[in-house]
């Protein structure tokens, strides 16, 4: 064989081979190559937006921390007015029920002392009556000398 019709054969063979590729191999792996660069670029749209999403949402949790601790804090703030408050008031009850029994006590004192009191001028009166009889050596009446026992009473 010649070398001539060797190399026409194997030109004639390439042509055919390149037609065919690119006719029937050829479009079949470009669209393959196209629809995977296609998925790729949205995968990485998807991962860039997802990025964004969750910047966005870690924002939002932090804000929401920050918002839930201001309100903890102002509950706590709020809680010890209100302890404080209710100590108050308690210690006011005690104070006012402490003078209320203080007040009691001293009516009660009061009331004892005059009643010994009238008692001793009781006690004091029988003596002043007894100790003038013994000096009179007779009997005082005393329904007769009421008024001035009184007014010895009310001086003694």
């Amino acid at each position: 064989m010649n070398l001539n019709a060797t190399l026409f054969a194997q030109l004639v063979v390439f042509l055919i081979l390149a037609i065919f590729t690119a006719k029937v191999v050829w479009p079949p792996i470009v669209k393959a190559l196209d629809e995977r660069a296609t998925k790729i670029q949205e995968g990485l749209t998807a991962a860039d937006r997802s990025k964004q999403e969750m910047i966005a949402v870690q924002q939002h949790v932090k804000a929401e921390i920050a918002k839930a601790k201001e309100e903890g804090a102002k509950r706590v703030q709020d809680a010890e007015v209100r302890a404080q408050k209710v100590a108050d008031e308690i210690k006011a009850s005690a104070e006012a029920q402490a003078a209320d029994i203080l007040a009691q006590a001293r009516a009660q004192a009061d009331l004892q002392i005059r009643q010994a009191r009238e008692q001793l001028r009781a006690e004091v009166a029988n003596l002043a009556v007894k100790g003038a009889e013994q000096i009179l050596k007779r009997e005082i009446n005393a329904d007769a000398h009421a008024e001035l026992l009184n007014k010895l009473s009310a001086e003694l």
